[in-house]
């Protein structure tokens, strides 16, 4: 098990799959980890399903509009398609690659239109590099990110069961 250094600055995933452990990068991200941390302490993930899931590419999740299971607006068909109801966060681009492991946030074709959700990479990725705003670090699990059933969209997909600050977690 990863050492959990700063709880307050981590986040635990309980997943279909099993459990995956995000160091937050405040220092590079600071508004979109707060965003996270927010919706995470919010309950708002909990039960979000991986509505975007490609072979050598990455995992995407988030959509606690319309991915969220038993959420009131629900739709498989449309997950992938919202956000949450908080305004919309100005880009973070940084010089932090996206490698194996990285947690970047999801966006539209305007740069400051990521809200919710977000991406692990299951490869490195460097067409992305200052193109998606880097909050993150898996820095235990991804053993459990690869099993992650693949699609676009995903038939029948993984979720994440809850997701807490480790700081939370621990109280």
């Amino acid at each position: 098990m990863a050492e959990i250094k700063d709880p307050e600055n981590t986040v635990i995933l309980e997943t279909t799959k099993g459990r995956v452990v995000i160091q937050l990068l405040p220092e590079v991200a600071p508004e979109h980890v707060a965003r996270i941390k927010e919706l995470a302490r919010e309950k708002a993930y909990d039960g979000v399903v991986f509505h975007r899931v490609i072979e050598d590419f990455m995992a995407q999740t988030g959509d606690v509009q319309y991915g969220k299971q038993g959420g009131e607006h629900f739709n498989p068909a449309r997950a992938g398609m919202g956000g949450s109801s908080k305004p919309d966060l100005k880009a973070e681009f940084s010089a932090t690659s996206h490698v194996r492991g990285t947690c970047s946030m999801a966006r539209s074709q305007n740069p400051n239109s990521a809200n919710s959700q977000f991406f692990i990479c299951f490869t490195d990725a460097p067409w992305l590099n200052k193109q998606y705003s880097v909050w993150g670090q898996v820095i235990e699990g991804m053993d459990v990110v690869d099993k992650i059933k693949r699609g676009e969209p995903v038939r029948d997909p993984d979720s994440i069961t809850t997701m807490r600050v480790a700081a939370d977690a621990a109280a």
